[in-house]
This record gives structure tokens, C-alpha cells and sequence, in this order.
């Protein structure tokens, strides 16, 4: 492949299915998230089977979701839908006691034209419990927008944010000067408005990227979601909101249209890279200059010393899944790797526009080839170019796995990208883990084909 450096980024369009795990699968986190919550999936057996398999089956702990299974009689509309889910949702707060109940809806609601937006307002009213509708199908989405379709409808939610009285929308506004205010536990912040971050995280990433922002003085307001759906940050007019994760345009869209946040455009805090671009692009939205960011990352660069020495050189082929492929490469590409093609089921070139440009940037830095992004791609024809390039290393959804490692190229599951813990500074070197391990994994088996070679000859 030519290393002429490509001065613009090349977007393509294919015509092939989502190659992808089922939305629903955003079950598995977010009910682990939201503390508090409980998520009722409508559906049919097959979503009862995959959410077991997917999910695993947990004998000793009781999460905090359940099917609703749509029979026959359901979906020919004999049945009483209402009082079902009626009758489903007071046993679940019996049991349960949520402070929320979410309802995903799947393909055959979706089908079958199932009003549960209808319905939930009227239920919601009944039993005392608030109730939120996510479509969450594979008809329509890619794996990880089961929780961006959440997250919006959880935005509607969120209390409108309080300014004083009479205060202007000039002055809510108004970002110069900052003077630094100090909290009773003495940590002092830039007066700014208020910052509010979308995106399920883990609470220790959570805590570490309020902690860097924190160094910054900027105080973050609340995330979305909480831990508690009591907790829900307050969202309106004069209020900056920043997303976390690449596959959430639909809450970005939610945030700004709805809600009248106003939305900071940054990369996602994905390798330590990424992550020091985002905290440079929120900084200065408050008039505040950002500080020892540089010498953070270059610390951390070197601690990945010994990863890069093994990934420097390499080929990498990202098929498509969960849409946070253009991060990974990103930052893949300043650990030094050839990115070839960047396969993503769906591109919101808005909300990734500050990504896209750190993409280009990072590859005019490394001296690299800027990849082809090609969205919703057809896999054949990915099969077609992967047999030309011959990559090192192929980053696919489970069904390719197998079939690509007989062919001597080496794999890694996407999914592994979504529930591994990736943002931030301090994470970096789990991203690399992932990435080396199918590499490790071949080289050592091509040592190990060479000595039996050598002890066959000397035989």
C-alpha cells in the first residue's frame, strides 16, 4: 500500500446488513449502571435466548431485568397487551421496588406496531413508577445505539436546569472572566456553567475523568445516566453537555434540540491521545488555558513502551460493529500500527467531526496513510480486500472470527472494545492487551512451527 499521505478523508458507502450484535445487549450495562433501574425487554423467545446468552446465566445474583415474552396470541392482538405488562410491572415492583422501570422494544414490537409509547404513560400513572420507552431493535441500530436510543429518552427526563431569577441568557452565557471558587472540600473550580457528561461509563472511569477535569478546575455538574435515577443531572439553556462515547448522536441530537444544552464538539477520551484532546477542547469553552496535559501523555506513552515495540509496523483491518471503530484506530495509528480500511455501521459526521479531525491529524504526524472509512460495509466485499491487503490483524464481530483465523489472519472480537474498560489516561495500556494478544498468539505459533521444522531437519 502507497505511504503517500492522503490530505482528505475518504468516505464510502455500502449497501451490507448491520453485521452486528442485537441493540437489546445494552441490557447488560446499563442495568448495572443505573443502580436503581429495572428493564423489561418486549420481545420474543429469540430475545429471551440471546440476552441468556449474551449476558451469561447468573445463578447467585438477580439482575435487574426480565423478558416479556410476546406469544401468539400477542402478536395476532387476541390478547390484552396492557394488562399484561400491567400485570408484569406491579410484580416487579413488588418485588423490586425500581425507581424506574425501562421498557425495550425489540423487532417484533416494532412489527407488529406495539404502542408502548401508548401504553407506558397510562401504566406510569397506574402504579406509581416512572416508565421509559427505548426502541432498541436490530432492524434499525448497530449494537452499542441500544444505549443511545436509552440515553435519549432518559434526556426528556432530566429537570430543567434553575438559574437566578432575572438573569439573562447573555449573562448564563457569559464565559470571561472566571474567578476560582473553592467548595467545602477545598477544591477549587472556575466558576463556568454547568457541564454536564453523557455516556455510560464504569464509576471508577467516571471518578478518574472528573478527577482529570478536576486538575483542570472544571467541575463536572452530573453525568448521564447516574447511578440513580433520582440523581439525573439538570439539563436546559446555558448548559454544556459532552459525550463520552462515539455512538451517541441520538442523545447529542436529544441534548441540543430538546433540551437547548449546548453541545462542545470534542474526541472521544479513548487512548491517551484522545483523551488529551478532549480535555483541550472542553477547557477553553470556559476560558481556561489546560495544564500539564502534555507531559501527562508523554508519561504515559512511555509506560507503553514495551506495547508499542510489538504493534509498530503492523496491519490492522477494522471490519465494523459497534461504531467506535474510528477512535480505536485513531489512536492504533499513533501507537504506530497501518490502519487499512475502517469499517463503521453508521457515521454521524457531525458528532465525530473533531474525531475525524484528530484522525487526520494523527496520521499526518505518524507519516501514515489516512484509511478509508467505508460505512455500513458489505462484507464480502471486505473479504475481497482483506485477501489483497493480507493484514496482521482483523477487528471483526464474532461471526468472521473463526472463518478469517483459518486463513492465517489473526482476530479480535470488536465486542471485546465495548465492555473492556477503554477511556482515559489509565487505560491505554487495556487497549493494547486486547490488541496484542492475537498477535502474541501467532507469533508464538509461528516460533513454535520453526522448531518443529528445525527438530524434523536434524532428525
Amino acid at each position: 500500500m502507497s505511504t503517500k499521505i492522503v490530505e482528505t478523508i475518504t468516505l464510502e458507502c455500502e449497501t451490507g446488513n448491520y453485521h452486528s450484535f442485537c441493540p437489546i445487549s445494552c441490557v447488560s450495562w446499563l442495568y448495572q449502571k443505573i443502580e436503581d433501574s429495572f428493564f423489561l425487554v418486549v420481545g420474543t423467545k429469540t430475545c429471551g435466548y440471546f440476552l441468556q446468552n449474551a449476558l451469561g446465566v447468573m445463578i447467585f445474583a438477580e439482575p435487574r431485568y426480565a423478558m416479556a415474552e410476546l406469544e401468539e396470541g400477542d402478536i395476532s392482538a387476541h390478547l390484552n397487551d396492557y394488562e399484561e405488562l400491567k400485570t408484569l410491572c406491579i410484580r416487579i415492583r413488588k418485588d423490586r421496588d425500581p425507581s424506574v422501570i425501562i421498557w425495550i422494544g425489540t423487532c417484533t414490537t416494532e412489527i407488529i406496531k406495539m404502542d408502548l409509547e401508548g401504553m407506558a404513560p397510562k401504566l406510569e400513572y397506574e402504579i406509581g413508577v416512572p416508565i421509559l420507552v427505548a426502541r432498541a431493535n436490530g432492524l434499525d441500530y448497530a449494537f452499542t445505539q441500544g444505549e443511545d436510543t436509552v440515553l435519549a429518552v432518559m434526556a426528556h427526563r432530566c429537570p430543567d436546569q434553575e438559574f437566578p431569577i432575572g438573569e439573562s441568557k447573555e449573562t448564563k452565557k457569559k464565559l470571561f472572566p472566571f474567578p476560582l471558587l473553592k467548595e467545602k472540600n477545598l477544591v477549587e473550580y472556575a466558576n463556568h456553567p454547568p457541564l454536564v457528561i453523557f455516556g455510560s461509563l464504569p464509576s471508577n472511569l467516571v471518578s478518574q475523568l472528573d478527577t482529570e477535569l478536576r486538575r483542570q478546575f472544571i467541575k463536572v455538574s452530573g453525568w448521564l445516566p447516574a447511578q440513580r435515577y433520582a440523581d439525573l443531572p439538570s439539563l436546559g439553556d446555558g448548559v454544556y453537555v459532552c459525550g463520552v462515547n462515539p455512538f451517541l448522536s441520538r442523545t447529542a441530537t436529544t441534548l441540543i434540540r430538546r433540551k437547548k444544552c449546548e453541545l462542545i464538539v470534542a474526541p472521544f477520551p479513548i487512548g491517551p491521545d484522545g483523551t488529551r484532546a478532549w480535555i483541550e477542547r472542553i477547557c477553553p469553552v470556559f476560558g481556561i488555558e489546560a495544564q500539564n496535559l502534555e507531559e501527562i501523555e508523554e508519561r504515559i506513552w512511555e509506560s507503553l513502551k514495551d506495547y508499542l515495540d510489538l504493534v509498530r509496523g503492523k496491519s490492522v483491518f477494522f471490519m465494523g460493529d459497534n461504531l467506535i471503530e474510528i477512535s480505536i484506530a485513531r489512536f492504533l495509528i499513533r501507537c504506530g500500527m497501518i490502519v487499512y480500511e475502517i469499517g463503521i455501521p453508521y457515521l454521524d459526521k457531525r458528532y465525530q467531526a473533531a474525531e475525524l479531525a484528530l484522525l487526520k491529524k494523527t496520521c499526518i504526524r505518524m507519516c501514515m496513510p489516512i484509511p478509508r472509512i467505508v460505512e455500513k460495509p458489505d462484507n464480502s466485499n471486505q473479504i475481497r480486500r482483506m485477501r489483497e491487503l493480507k493484514p496482521d490483524l482483523a477487528i471483526t464481530g464474532m461471526a468472521h472470527a473463526n472463518p478469517l483465523g483459518a486463513r492465517g489472519i489473526g482476530t479480535k472480537w470488536s465486542v471485546e472494545f465495548t465492555f473492556a474498560q477503554i477511556h482515559g489516561f489509565a487505560n491505554a495500556r487495556d487497549v493494547l492487551e486486547l490488541v496484542t494478544r492475537p498477535l502474541r498468539r501467532n507469533e508464538n505459533l509461528d516460533n513454535l512451527d520453526r522448531t518443529t521444522l528445525v527438530r524434523k531437519n536434524n532428525k
